[in-house]
């Protein structure tokens, strides 16, 4: 009997109209992408979507026309997982456990972050724009093999 094969969602966020090469790097292979919002300008779409099949969520700064169309949050099922995705987690609008999420990924605080309570995973991939602070510049990644999740917070720039 083989192994399931791993399915890799990359997470990013924050971007805030800056799409590093770092970021398109590690999200090059993924499965799907997921974008936490606060994405800046339409072109950073057109590129991931051009690396993997997209879902995306507006955030508080994506105001603009071209953004209109975004959802707030959104649902998405990939290899048996519900992942619900949402820019700011203090605006979260569901009990993701009674409604069968595994993970939700936000975005908002810029802060990367990964803790799981009740059973669910709760994924920030922080920012993967402008600096903000002292904090990281950086990107996710969950691997989904069979009903196992994995998620992983990747530093993309150091300095």
């Amino acid at each position: 009997m083989t192994s399931p094969v791993a399915v890799r969602i990359g997470l990013i966020s924050d971007t805030h109209g800056l799409l590093r090469p770092e970021a398109l790097s590690f999200l090059a292979g993924c499965d799907h992408i997921v974008h936490g919002g606060d994405i800046g300008k339409p072109e950073i779409l057109d590129q991931l979507a051009a690396l993997a099949p997209l879902t995306v969520v507006r955030g508080n700064n994506d105001r603009e026309a071209w953004a209109a169309a975004i959802p707030v949050t959104a649902t998405l099922h990939c290899a048996g997982v519900t992942l619900y995705a949402i820019h700011d987690l203090k605006e979260l609008d569901i009990d993701p456990r009674a409604a069968g999420v595994r993970v939700v990924v936000s975005g908002h605080s810029h802060k990367p972050a990964c803790s799981e309570r009740g059973g669910v995973l709760y994924v920030n991939p922080g920012s993967a724009g402008r600096r903000r602070f002292r904090l990281p510049i950086s990107c996710a990644e969950l691997l989904i093999e069979g009903d196992v999740v994995t998620p992983r917070i990747v530093t993309i720039v150091d300095h």
